[in-house]
Formats: structure tokens, sequence, C-alpha cells
């Protein structure tokens, strides 16, 4: 197995532009002391940067590939095939508005239903990770090389770093008591939130991510990079799928125990 990334395909090496794009709106806005927030009807947040990003982001897309279909958080869906660009322009919104640098723009490349490319770019980070499928995971820090991305070895649920993201998360899904089940069995767990508790994942840095309340927009990047590194992704039921409401990422080797022990506090 190549450390060595392989020339990215034209959708990937567009997506890498788009996230060059998406860092140049949203970085400058980054605790800026204007910063416009509002709230959305759902009580979630939104900046100007997010509308910034997605604008310009379903601006090029709709220039450059006009065949696509497009679905982003703040602007909705517009269908036109089986090939579908799916936006979160600043996931965790929370974070960027109160100056928390984890936050990152989440750009997928959906095919036939089936995530295929994914992009994260977290700027304020000074990171970025990538995955295709069939082409690996990579991740590059500002000022370092290029590096494969690697799930842990981890086969013990005793050994195993889980972050959960929020027990409210968990707790209005009806699932509190398996997430106290679940943070019994590890080693320890932590709530690193949004795209980076999954990236933490595919470095091989946490063994178990597992959430509730999202949407495919939030999901789809993550799901290539992810199963790239050698994990797995799917529903907290198991079902691979990005699109249920859930999530559940592992390193592979934990996946199976990690679904029979939710189910089985449920009971």
């Amino acid at each position: 197995m190549t450390d060595t990334p392989p020339a990215p395909s034209a959708d990937l090496a567009f997506a890498l532009e788009l996230a060059e794009l998406a860092d140049a709106i949203s970085l400058p806005r980054f605790r800026a002391a204007d910063l416009a927030v509002e709230t959305k009807p759902d009580r979630t947040f939104v900046t100007d940067a997010d509308r910034a990003v997605e604008e310009a982001l379903r601006a090029r897309i709709e220039s450059e590939r006009p065949g696509d279909s497009f679905f982003g958080e703040e602007s909705g869906r517009a269908e036109r095939g089986e090939r579908r660009w799916i936006i979160d322009p600043i996931d965790g919104t929370s974070n960027f508005l109160r100056g928390v640098p984890n936050w990152g723009t989440l750009i997928a490349l959906e095919i036939a239903g089936s995530p295929t490319v994914g992009v994260v770019s977290a700027p304020a980070f000074g990171a970025r990770w990538w995955a295709e499928t069939g082409g690996g995971a990579w991740g590059r820090t500002a000022g370092e090389a290029v590096r494969r991305l690697r799930v842990s070895g981890v086969r013990e649920l005793e050994h195993a770093s889980l972050s959960f993201q929020s027990i409210e998360q968990w707790d209005l899904a009806g699932y509190l008591q398996p997430l106290i089940a679940l943070a019994r069995s590890v080693w320890r767990d932590r709530a690193y939130g949004d795209m980076w508790s999954y990236m933490l994942l595919a470095e091989g840095l946490v063994d178990i991510v597992a959430e509730f309340d999202v949407k495919p927009y939030d999901l789809a990047a993550l799901v290539p990079i992810v199963r790239e590194a050698g994990g797995r992704f799917t529903d907290i039921a198991g079902n691979a799928s990005a699109w249920n409401g859930s999530s559940l990422a592992t390193n592979g080797a934990l996946h199976d125990a990690v679904v029979a022990l939710i189910d089985g506090a449920r009971a």
C-alpha cells in the first residue's frame, strides 16, 4: 500500500478547488467583529459566512458541472441527475460563531446514492482531509507533507476511544441508556464534535464516533474518508446509509460489537 497519493480524478480535483474557494471566503470571517448571525426556523444558527460560502460553491458547481444535482444546507436542492454535490458550507457553525476553531467546509459528490468523493477543509486548523472511492484517504496540515489516513487497530471495546457528540442528542433520540452502556464499555469517552471527530477516527486517534439528528450534508463528505481509511460508516443500526438521521463510524474491527451493544441496551 503506497503512501503517495494517486493523481486525483477530475471530480476530486474539482472538489479540492471548491475547498480552496470556501476557505478564501470563510477564514476571513472567522472571529470577525461584524459577523452576522441569525437563528433559522429549526433553531440552529446561520452566519453570513455560511451563506456566502454556499452561494459561491453552488455558483461554481452550476457553472462547471451544469448537469449535476446540488444539495446544500442553506439553499436546498436542484435535482438534475444521479450525480449530486452535497455541501455543508460550515459544519460546526456554533463553534464558528463563538470563535472555536473546530469547524470546516464539507464537500461531497454522491453518484447513484453513494458518496464517492469527500473533502473536509478546516482552515482554522490549517488542515484538510480528502478521499475518493478506490483512491485511499489522505490528509495535510499546513507546513507538512500529505499523509495517508489509516484507522486504528484497536479490537476490544475496553481499549477503545469514543466520541459521542452530545448527551442531549442521544437523550432526545431515546438512546440515553445505550450511550451510558457504551461509555461504560470503552476506555474513554469524549465529545470532540462535528467533522473533527470523524477525521480523528480516520487518522487512527479515535475508534468510535456516533451521533443523532444529522442530515446528509453533515455526513456525506465524511463517508468516503472514513471508508477509504479502512473504517466502516453506517447509521446507528448498522445500515450503510448517510440518509437515516444517525451515524456510526468505527475502525471496522469494533463495528459489529458497537451495534450489538447499542441494540442490546435498548431492549
